[in-house]
């Protein structure tokens, strides 16, 4: 098996002092370097905007498809919320 080797770059910005306070305070409670913590951080944002405009891009799809459900649907369905004949949402 060979080696695997870890190849980092370094990135830099400005936070505001009370972001970097928190940032502090949360790598000493955790015992974790803030770049350990940062770049959690940022991986999960990514993952996060990843998915999001993922979803933006096949509801985008769907709808130049003609893939939609009728505004009146929705609301008959959305006006049922919370009542004892709460529905299915439209498909």
């Amino acid at each position: 098996m060979g080696k695997i080797e870890s190849k980092s770059v370094s990135l830099a910005f400005r936070v505001v002092p009370e972001t970097a306070r928190r940032l502090e305070a949360l790598s000493a409670a955790t015992d974790r370097p803030r770049s350990w913590l940062l770049e959690r951080a940022l991986e999960a944002y990514l993952d996060q905007q990843v998915w999001q405009i993922a979803r933006i891009e096949e509801g985008l799809a769907d709808a130049e498809a003609g893939r939609t459900i009728p505004h009146e649907r929705i609301r008959e369905w959305l006006l049922t919320w919370g009542s004892d004949s709460e529905g299915e949402p439209p498909v």
